[in-house]
């Protein structure tokens, strides 16, 4: 029996342990909200609580990792136990793809401004837990940063070609998206990856306006482009992947239920759709949980959810 046969099978019969023994990707993964909360817990006798209700805000949702996770990733130390729990999480849940990657910023504050430094770390852990996956470093902005400071905080990434990929996360309306564009074009010139995440929380428009304004190859959510048939069909048309995270979308109320997910939507419009993670710590739903939230609540069959998975992959 392949792969796809157990994949399928594992979802019908709902077995979450054959299903994360099935290679999977995980291509939307903050590894500091990402990590194996059994891993933190025998690191540190912390226990993180599950959220149990729905929030309604990006400060709702850092409010609650202030009172629920506090300072447990505090400083250096605290950094390199995220990125030890996220490649945990990994290995527990059949992950064999990973994207992640360390802000900018974060060179400065952890990595006394050395990139190798950076790359030693992220790979030394890589190597010591979960060596066997295909491991895809992310370069990361924030849009709350100063595009003055983004520009000289990246320049020394430029000297790696180790990256795969970049993205632009935090509060889609904290400035325009067309300031980015000069370190998306130097991003383009390097062969990286272009993402951002856009359309979690701004209109359809803005999911189009991103990806011709940064000439984006992914989106990170997108799920508002189901608003508008004109922009689903020019995002098939370009062939741009969307990387969803359904549980997120349900929990920070972007969306009423995973049965009314758009990316059923999307997928019927000729979208290329991924499914990911998206801050396990905090939403407490991995990607094989995804699969199984996405089938049983008749979203898709699980022929389509194998095609999906072989999305990620491929």
């Amino acid at each position: 029996m392949n792969h796809s046969e157990k994949f399928i099978r594992s979802l019908k019969v709902n077995n979450i342990e054959a299903l994360r023994r099935i290679p999977k990707a995980d291509l939307h993964n903050h590894f500091y909200l990402g990590g194996n909360k059994e891993y933190i817990y025998k690191k540190t006798g912390k226990k993180i609580p599950s959220l149990n209700y729905k929030l309604n805000s990006m400060d709702e949702m850092h409010s609650w990792v202030n009172k629920n996770i506090g300072n447990v990733f505090e400083g250096k130390k605290g950094r390199i136990l995220a990125l030890e729990a996220s490649f945990a999480q990994a290995i527990h849940d059949g992950i064999t793809i990973l994207e992640i990657g360390e802000d900018i910023w974060a060179n400065g504050y952890f990595y006394d401004n050395n990139v190798e430094e950076l790359l030693n770390v992220f790979n030394s852990i890589h190597n010591m837990i979960a060596a066997n996956i295909d491991l895809r470093l992310q370069i990361g902005l924030s849009r709350h940063c100063k595009i003055k400071d983004l520009e000289e905080w990246i320049e020394p990434f430029w000297d790696y070609d180790c990256f795969y990929s970049i993205d632009l996360y935090g509060d889609e309306m904290a400035q325009p998206i067309e300031r980015f564009k000069g370190i998306y074009r130097k991003a383009k010139e390097k062969g990286l990856i272009l993402k951002a995440h856009v359309g979690e929380w701004g209109d359809a428009d803005s999911v189009k306006r991103a990806v011709s304004e940064l000439e984006l190859d992914e989106v990170q959510h997108g799920i508002s482009a189901s608003q508008s048939q004109q922009v689903m069909n020019w995002l098939s048309d370009h062939n741009i992947q969307l990387n969803v995270c359904p549980t997120s979308n349900v929990m920070l109320g972007r969306v009423e239920s995973i049965a009314k997910h758009p990316i059923r939507k999307l997928f019927d419009n000729g979208i290329k759709v991924t499914i990911n993670s998206d801050d396990v710590l905090i939403f407490n739903s991995p990607v094989s949980e995804e699969y199984i939230k996405l089938f049983q609540g008749g979203v898709f069959t699980a022929t389509e959810l194998d095609i999906i998975r072989l999305n990620g992959l491929n």
